[in-house]
């Protein structure tokens, strides 16, 4: 099978090589994004191999289908961006990886509590300019902080086994509880109490028209004062513009996020000799208590090696027509 490989990055293709040949599978890669403006690049290949920001709306999986393509591999586990009615409606098979590495996931939003509470970035840019004040680095300890989980997965689950290493006073809110979690001592409760009673909160749900924005002015208003918020699930989970302002009022503490909700624009590209049209994500970057990564949760050697490994299998797996779970459908 010929793969066309959209919004391709160079440790995408050090990892994919490994298969690229094998058991007639090719793979051709082009750095643009998947839209309908660049579905031409996919004719005469057989499948396409997309990331979170590719677009696979009705108008791009309806050109795919013109086209010939019957599969979509995608090389991450949401799969919000894809309209699974028209997938179906054109009958384009797609296909996740659910599971390469909730580790990853899980311990970049550790570090992003941790950069976040004891300042070390700032402390590491300060001493490179030859500044070793501790003035305004102060933070507080995790032990006996409650910490509050939104969505109890598998990255949700990991998150959890990590923070008991912290504290013991743990909520979580899922509306589907999950056992591994409950044996750890996790208390599930509801998002109201979870909202209220945490210092921490940690998103890990997936973005559905039921969980976009999650966080907006209503549930910012129910939080602890001072409270950290952190996101490395979906950008949309947070209502923007609600979360500025209750950092404006000292409501919101602190925010780490991995992910924003108009990264496609941002995100994945060096923009450093560019002027940021994005206003929204230019005022996060003013707060001294906000930080942002471009979505590097997933960047680890064992997640990307995962991500080629399962994917390489969808594909083998469509092309001889076996049954797999990691098939997507409405």
């Amino acid at each position: 099978m010929k793969i066309a490989f959209f919004s391709t990055k160079s440790y995408d293709k050090d990892f994919f090589e490994t298969y690229h040949q094998q058991q007639g599978v090719s793979f051709k890669y082009f750095s643009a994004s998947l839209s309908k403006d660049t579905v031409a690049l996919a004719r005469g290949y057989d499948g396409v191999c997309v990331f979170v920001n590719d677009h696979l709306d009705a108008a791009t999986l309806e050109q795919l289908a013109e086209i010939g393509v019957k599969l979509v591999v995608l090389r991450c586990a949401g799969f919000n961006n894809v309209n699974l009615d028209a997938a179906e409606k054109f009958n384009i098979n797609i296909y996740r990886v659910p599971a390469y590495s909730p580790q990853a996931v899980a311990e970049h939003a550790l570090a992003l509590i941790l950069t976040l509470n004891r300042k070390t970035h700032k402390a590491y840019n300060r001493v490179r300019d030859g500044n070793f004040s501790l003035e305004r680095l102060q933070g507080f300890n995790l032990q006996n902080k409650t910490i509050g989980v939104i969505g109890t997965g598998k990255i949700g689950a990991s998150f959890c086994k990590i923070m008991k290493g912290f504290t013991d006073v743990l909520l979580a809110y899922d509306k589907f509880e999950n056992d591994e979690v409950k044996a750890m001592g996790v208390e599930y409760v509801s998002l109201e109490t979870l909202l209220e009673k945490s210092d921490i909160i940690s998103l890990h749900c997936p973005l559905t028209p039921e969980t976009k924005y999650l966080i907006d002015a209503t549930s910012l208003r129910q939080l602890k004062k001072g409270c950290m918020l952190i996101n490395t699930s979906r950008g949309a989970l947070i209502h923007t513009g609600d979360a500025i302002e209750a950092l404006k009022e000292g409501k919101l503490g602190y925010l780490g996020i991995d992910v924003y909700e108009q990264e496609e624009h941002l995100f994945f590209r060096d923009l450093s000799e560019n002027i940021i049209q994005d206003d929204q994500i230019a005022r996060l970057i003013s707060f001294p208590n906000v930080l942002i990564t471009a979505h590097q949760g997933f960047l680890t050697k064992e997640a990307l090696q995962e991500i080629a490994k399962v994917t390489f299998q969808n594909i083998l797996d469509f092309q001889a027509g076996k049954e797999n779970e990691n098939r997507v459908s409405k």
